[in-house]
């Protein structure tokens, strides 16, 4: 990207054509190169704010429609379970239904360790079309599979071909998806724009969950163990042309526009010097950093696969495992146990972006903290008052958990990202995070459900496995450095506004001598 000058009369950078002018108006570049020689070779980068909002929302919006085909099944898998395994008793069919379930979690690192290279080389907008098109088209194939009645064992076999396509194409959503907002985001700002990421989690999971509670109640549970419950796979082929429509209108970011630029139009920096700065982002960066990942890094991947892992367990714990544990284990009805799980991510919905202000203000480790202790130290009562099964039980039980866990949703996506130094931070983060679900976000409710099997139906296992998690993650928080309104390592400082620029500038400028 041409380093253009910054025009007081214009707030354009000048010296571009037109048409150079549009593909770059995401940012302008606010040069110093007068005040202060430590500042001479960076460019602060002075975000438009009208613009990067547009990317977050296109970008949230399409991980919601992503997340809406993954939620589909977590919520069907006590009637996915009797469809497709039908022999034995209903807790063997239920694990076999997790397990599918799990299938696609443990193919996340093939597909993180796929699409992060790829999106370095062609560009982050191209490779999240290309996963919500895979995600659709693999939620769509499910929702035709005949059942088990029809083609016997075949019926679970593509069953499972299919769990590992959606798995496949999400382990190139979420690196993608935070590494596409980070680099956009304005430091001060970055907590904030971060959290609708994870609030477009919660849409999809509620679109999905909404869905499945509407046609339960119209249809009822014969009609949909028959076939109604092919109806919301069924709907993802149109929802996945929204999505690609969505993803395919967004903007590369700032610095895969500047390395295109450098590449194909020339600039006052040389290729080489762009390369250099840039290096994540060239086409054999993905040979050179996997060593250098593990060699250099693996003490910040320890990190992020701690942190990920338990805010995993606590996610999948309260939003996917949650109305399954209310209706298999504790034998609540199924919309009440939809229903519950609705209104909890509803609330989390309208909170997260609070949230993701409090950890720009107050810092990234005093959220995550206060969301790793209330597991730490609610999980257990959280779950007694659920067992006692009445309303006003219930409610506070799932408010303990879903308070804690809108701490930790609100955060994770804008302090993962900062971990890791900026050459190797898509691969690193997508491998951590990838790893960490794969081996323990993923299967939570599998082995929650085959602890609970193996020693003799306690239900409070789910309740012991989160104060587990969470106690491995307040270490991790501990161990975690501070990020909040800082530059991202290896990135030039990111403001909202020029007098923010001219701010930093006079700030690092040093005293004159005489």
């Amino acid at each position: 990207m041409p380093t253009g000058s910054l025009s007081p009369e214009t707030d354009r950078p000048s010296g571009q054509d037109p048409a150079a002018l549009r593909r770059h108006r995401t940012l302008f570049r606010a040069v110093a190169r007068r005040r202060n020689p430590k500042l001479r070779r960076t460019d602060i980068t002075v975000t438009d704010e009208r613009i990067v909002k547009r990317a977050v929302k296109a970008a949230a919006l399409g991980n919601a429609m992503e997340w809406f085909d993954f939620g589909i099944y977590s919520y069907l898998a006590v009637t996915i379970g009797k469809v497709f395994f039908p022999g034995g008793s209903d807790t063997t069919s239920l694990l076999s239904s997790f397990a599918t379930f799990a299938v696609a979690f443990l193919v996340r690192p093939l597909g993180g360790a796929f699409f992060g290279p790829l999106g370095d080389r062609v560009g982050r907008k191209k490779i999240l079309a290309l996963t919500m098109i895979m995600m659709a088209l693999g939620t769509l194939c499910i929702g035709l599979i005949p059942s088990y009645a029809s083609i016997g064992v075949w019926s679970p076999v593509l069953l499972i071909l299919f769990r590992m396509l959606q798995g496949f194409s999400t382990g190139g959503e979420y690196g993608g998806a935070s590494t596409f907002i980070a680099e956009y985001a304005p430091d001060k700002k970055r907590g904030f724009f971060g959290s609708f990421l994870e609030m477009g989690t919660l849409a999809g999971y509620v679109g999905a969950s909404g869905l499945v509670l509407l046609l339960t109640a119209w249809l009822g549970d014969a009609t949909m163990l028959d076939w109604g419950w092919r109806i919301p796979f069924l709907v993802a082929g149109p929802l996945g042309l929204v999505g690609l429509y969505l993803r395919m209108k967004l903007d590369e970011t700032p610095a895969f526009q500047r390395l295109e630029s450098a590449r194909t139009h020339g600039s006052g920096e040389s290729a080489e010097q762009t390369e250099a700065e840039f290096s994540h982002l060239s086409e054999n960066a993905p040979k050179k950093k996997l060593g250098e990942i593990f060699a250099q890094q693996w003490p910040r991947l320890i990190l992020c696969i701690a942190l990920a892992g338990a805010y995993n367990i606590c996610h999948y714990m309260l939003l996917s495992y949650m109305p399954t544990y209310l209706t298999d284990t504790l034998h609540y009805d199924q919309t009440h146990g939809l229903l519950m799980a609705i209104a909890t991510m509803v609330l989390l919905m309208f909170l997260i972006s609070s949230v993701g202000r409090l950890n720009d203000r107050f810092g990234r480790k005093p959220l995550l903290l206060a969301g790793m202790l209330g597991f730490l130290v609610l999980s257990v009562p959280a779950f007694l008052l659920v067992k006692q099964g009445s309303l006003a039980a219930i409610i506070p039980g799932m408010l303990m958990l879903g308070l804690s866990l809108v701490c930790l949703l609100g955060t994770m996506s804008a302090a993962l990202p900062a971990l890791f130094p900026t050459s190797v931070r898509y691969g690193s983060l997508s491998i951590g995070y990838n790893l960490a679900v794969s081996l323990f976000g993923g299967t939570t409710p599998l082995v929650v459900t085959a602890l609970m099997d193996a020693v003799g139906g306690n239900d409070m296992i789910p309740a012991y496995y989160g104060t587990g998690a969470a106690l491995v993650g307040v270490i991790a928080v501990l161990c975690m450095r501070e990020t909040a309104q800082q530059p991202l390592e290896g990135s030039p400082p990111a403001v909202a506004t020029k007098e923010e620029a001219a701010q930093l500038v006079t700030a690092e400028a040093p005293e004159p001598r005489f």
